[in-house]
């Protein structure tokens, strides 16, 4: 199939989402305001921060499979904060969605055991959620949201330089 037989209204959008990754034209860029870009692992920190307030926000509606997605999310971002600040990773050392969690090991954040357990956990029901035919449950959510929260507060407590969590700062409800 050529692109010229694709329809307009998605080339037009592809192209325009190219631009604004790209950021090209249109001005300054408006930036999520909550994320600390000054240092990577402040980054990722700050965006897990975002992703548990998103999850707050949509938590009691239903969106089972979006608490779950991200709720992995912040799980991995949470982790990959720790291995940035405090194990002198790179960005580009985490290649896949279960790397966070070998460093986590590596570097005595959590015990083998639980970070295989939440490997085993994201490999076989993130991907079943995700790609799968099952329908997310409430329970799946719930429990997934506790973890996310539980992970993200303890890395937080981990990081010897503290105050970057934005949590408390980005409460959802009006």
């Amino acid at each position: 199939m050529r692109r010229s037989s694709d329809p307009q209204a998605i080339t037009d959008a592809l192209a325009a989402t190219i631009d604004a990754f790209n950021e090209e034209g249109f001005g300054i860029p408006t930036r999520e305001d909550g994320i600390d870009s000054d240092a990577n692992w402040r980054t990722q920190l700050t965006k897990a921060c975002q992703l548990l307030a998103a999850i707050e926000h949509i938590s009691g509606e239903g969106f089972y499979t979006a608490t779950i997605e991200l709720s992995f999310g912040a799980t991995e971002r949470s982790v990959e904060a720790y291995a940035l600040a405090e194990g002198g990773d790179e960005l580009d050392d985490f290649h896949d969605h279960t790397t966070c969690y070998d460093r986590a090991t590596a570097l005595g954040l959590l015990s083998d055991t639980t970070t295989q357990d939440l490997r085993e956990l994201y490999n076989t029901n993130r991907t079943d959620s995700y790609y799968g035919g099952k329908r997310p449950t409430e329970r799946q959510a719930e429990t997934m949201q506790q973890l996310a929260r539980s992970v993200h507060e303890y890395v937080t407590d981990q990081i010897r330089e503290g105050g970057v969590c934005v949590c408390s700062s980005t409460d959802p409800t009006p």
